[in-house]
């Protein structure tokens, strides 16, 4: 393995020594290293997490080698000209991967080099979205891990109506700059007429318009809300999961993130499993393997998030069988 591997994106540590510079934290890590937007958490085998703002640089060291990754870090949420040039700025430095997460970034990256490879640990629809020729043989520059079928759609449709069986009438929050965004809300409207539920799309540009549309449809009873995946909803959370509960709507989310910050339910792929599997694309690209030659992969491992301090709130009584079948319940 060449040192210093210099690397650029998500990554996932199962036992390290971690040092921040500028200095956030430095500790023995036997957990998971999470980071993404614009914060970091470092999550040990014992629960505590210790966490701050990202900024400069990751040395990642190993006791009795010294340094064996390097990592430099662009953080832009879902800003597009951030992105653009976030990218510019990681192919000037030309590392042996990079590791980005979501359509935009691997968008961006993709239109800044054609030559560097780029492993994406989750993205949606990445054949829809331009990004790779095929699952089975992406053809370029770029592979890595599908974040979901879009006839997940259906099944969040489904789960609401599991754990809200009254709601008649939902907003589908969505990106509509993205093709997952109209990928996704397709779905969920193919499913509507059999669960007897009237979808309509809302966008997530920003968060007036959200708050305008989501309060507009608040005046009529018997509502829910589904919170597609994307950047753009992950950026506004706070505010999509304040809205739901100041409107009484009953929400599911594409990511257990918006469960344990306070969301209802969540049903989604597990994204740490996506990390630690998008570590093991690099390690073989590092070993001399193409991105072209190496298969997108849907995820093998799923999370259903209950969070029973919100459906109290929201006066829900969760039915058994639901909660039987969570990966975690928050109480």
């Amino acid at each position: 393995m060449r040192l210093p591997i210099r690397l650029s994106g998500h990554v996932v540590v199962k036992s390290a020594r971690v040092t921040l510079t500028p200095k956030l934290a430095a500790r023995d890590v036997r957990g998971v290293l999470h980071f993404g937007e614009s914060q970091l958490a470092l999550q040990a085998s014992d629960g505590s997490i210790a966490g701050g703002r990202l900024a400069g640089e990751l040395i990642f060291l190993r006791e009795g080698e010294g340094t064996i990754a390097r990592t430099r870090m662009r953080l832009a949420g879902a800003n597009a000209a951030e992105i653009r040039r976030h990218a510019a700025e990681l192919a000037a430095l030309a590392p042996d991967v990079v590791l980005a997460h979501g359509a935009g970034p691997v968008g961006a990256l993709l239109q800044a080099t054609r030559t560097m490879s780029i492993v994406f640990p989750v993205v949606v629809d990445p054949v829809g979205g331009g990004l790779v020729d095929s699952l089975a043989r992406p053809g370029g520059n770029a592979t890595g891990f599908m974040a979901f079928e879009y006839s997940i759609g259906g099944k969040w449709l489904e789960l609401l109506k599991q754990i809200a069986p009254g709601v008649t009438r939902a907003p589908i929050l969505r990106d509509p700059t993205q093709p997952a965004g109209t990928g996704q809300f397709g779905a969920i409207q193919a499913a509507a007429p059999s669960l007897r539920v009237e979808v309509n799309p809302v966008n997530v540009r920003d968060a007036a318009e959200i708050e305008r549309a989501v309060a507009a449809f608040a005046r009529a009873p018997n509502g829910g809300l589904i919170v597609t995946a994307s950047a753009a909803a992950t950026l506004h959370r706070d505010l999509i999961i304040t809205l739901a509960a100041r409107h009484k709507l009953p929400a599911i989310y594409a990511g257990r993130w918006f469960v344990t910050d306070g969301g209802l339910l969540s049903y989604g792929p597990d994204y740490v499993d996506q990390f630690r599997r998008a570590a093991g694309y690099v390690d073989r690209i590092l070993k001399g393997e193409k991105p072209a030659d190496m298969p997108v992969q849907a995820p093998t491992r799923y999370e259903l998030v209950i969070n029973l301090k919100t459906a109290k709130a929201l006066g829900l009584d969760v039915p058994e069988n639901l909660l039987a079948r969570a990966t975690e319940v928050i109480e």
